[in-house]
């Protein structure tokens, strides 16, 4: 088992992915270990000469932030803080999620500004190397003060509260501890909200959101090369010159992609009676370049925002400061993925377009790509369902950042939204694949009505493999479970790497 060992560097969003798919166990380096302790030093001493008033060291929070708590009462209300923000409600936030949550916190914390313990960023790694995974819901967060309620939640098991899954089963994190011989953490001062601040949550889902709009990219630009030929489209709408002159990057990635996949392709080069094809084809280079190049400015925000300190207050040991400020809230993150969801159900949108025009009987193609239409409703449902969750997507795009409802009687008096925006950006993720798959559906359907002339190597081989999991429809069956085939091949088969 492989080590990543955390030294406060710079966290890329593909090494982030790395760590986590290879199941790296983490490891606190002596470089952050030093900063974490430094800065909990410097905390101890300033609540030891009792001469100044901080924000949620020794104060209440939110709009009790002018209630000043006396030092021994200082632990209980860190613990009274977890115990009182852990108000989530709704679906259980998905394991693997909870599990980029705990990382993120890690890394977080690791850089020695959030006054926390040593014991308690060790013990956040135990919990991350052992898939000790606290529950946690979707629903709580106003993505302002930080994933207040997410975080007390991933948080609870902290101290010997809450539920955890350990070992694929739900239970008290209380018994767990007396399982494992752990005790419990005793809190110290601001640690409880060092670790309800933050924006973990938000950022869980948008670094996981941007790695599937990559790979949701490639994978389109792939079955879309397929629909193309499936269609008898014309290629010269991805040449060079005519896409290096609009000038964007997106674009021109896009074009050159998918000129790479159908370079000797047969039925590319057969002469074509049609003039130009419709938009849906047409225009792939214009459409999911501009998602690419959404795609790429989200990973860019996302990869700052892993690498951040978001609580609040943050400790400057070397300058003698504690500054309260506004590093939690979540606008960068809310913004973004709002931009993030429009761009990937944009290629949802202009897929089920191509899907709509394969079974539409024109091109030398059967009416809903069977032999024997009529007799045979063929395709023409899935169709449907692709429309159906398109429509979906397009109602998810309301942006969930141009809202804030005032809080914590008006302290909290503009919030972002974000984690809102982060839940929707998730389904919109998953209905991609379920568009896809039915746009390869479609497609390798069509392309068997081309034969005996064939595509490129690199999308023969893509249908080769696709094969082996949906068989080509000759008449009228329960679609269904193909359907959910198709979806979990492309989310699941890694092709865009060919």
């Amino acid at each position: 088992m492989k080590n990543f060992t955390i030294n406060n560097q710079w966290v890329t969003i593909d090494e982030l992915s790395e760590i986590i798919e290879e199941g790296y166990l983490l490891v606190l380096g002596e470089k952050a270990k030093l900063a974490i302790q430094t800065c909990r030093d410097y905390l101890d001493r300033k609540m030891d000469s009792k001469v100044e008033i901080i924000y949620g060291v020794n104060t209440g929070f939110g709009s009790l932030c002018d209630t000043v708590i006396s030092p021994e009462n200082l632990e209980q209300l860190q613990v009274n803080l977890v115990r009182s923000h852990a108000c989530g409600l709704g679906a259980e936030v998905p394991q693997f999620l909870v599990k980029r949550m705990l990382l993120l916190k890690i890394l977080s914390l690791a850089h020695g500004n959030s006054g926390v313990q040593l014991e308690t960023v060790e013990r956040l790694i135990f919990f991350y190397n052992n898939d000790i995974l606290p529950i946690v819901y979707e629903q709580g967060s106003l993505g302002a003060s930080g994933d207040l309620a997410p975080l007390a939640h991933l948080s609870l098991p902290l101290i010997g509260e809450g539920e955890i899954y350990y070992n694929g089963k739900k239970q008290n994190a209380k018994e767990l501890a007396t399982q494992l011989g752990i005790q419990p953490i005793r809190l110290k001062s601001k640690e409880g909200l060092a670790l309800l601040n933050g924006t973990q949550f938000m950022g869980a889902y948008l670094s996981f959101a941007v790695e599937e709009g990559k790979k949701l990219w490639a994978k389109w630009n792939h079955i879309a090369a397929l629909s193309i030929d499936a269609y008898h489209g014309r290629s010269n709408p991805f040449d060079d010159n005519v896409n290096q002159i609009r000038k964007q990057v997106g674009q021109i990635e896009t074009a050159k992609h998918i000129r790479e996949l159908l370079s000797e392709s047969e039925i590319c080069s057969l002469p074509k009676q049609h003039v130009q094809d419709p938009y849906a084809f047409r225009c792939i280079p214009q459409v999911h370049g501009a998602s690419k190049d959404t795609i790429d400015y989200a990973y860019q925000i996302a990869e700052r925002e892993i690498n951040a300190v978001t609580d609040n207050p943050t400790i400057f040991p070397e300058e003698d400061a504690v500054v309260s400020a506004g590093n939690f809230h979540g606008q960068p993150l809310a913004l973004v993925m709002d931009f993030l969801a429009i761009a990937l159900a944009e290629l949802g949108s202009i897929s089920e377009r191509r899907v709509y025009k394969l079974i539409s009987g024109t091109r030398g193609l059967p009416a809903f790509l069977v032999a024997n239409p009529g007799l045979n409703s063929g395709f023409m449902i899935p169709q449907y369902a692709a429309a159906s969750i398109v429509s979906q997507n397009k109602q998810l795009c309301t942006p969930a950042s141009i809202d804030s409802i005032d809080s914590s009687n008006g302290q909290e008096d503009h919030v972002s939204m974000g984690a809102n925006a982060a839940t929707k950006l998730f389904r919109i993720v998953e209905n991609c694949y379920s568009i896809l798959g039915i746009e390869l559906m479609n497609a390798a359907q069509a392309i068997h009505f081309r034969q005996p002339h064939k595509t490129a190597l690199k999308l023969e081989e893509l249908l080769s493999a696709y094969r082996e999991y949906v068989p080509f429809v000759e008449n009228d069956t329960y679609l269904h479970p193909l359907m959910t085939k198709s979806a979990n091949f492309v989310k699941t088969n890694n092709f865009q790497n060919d």
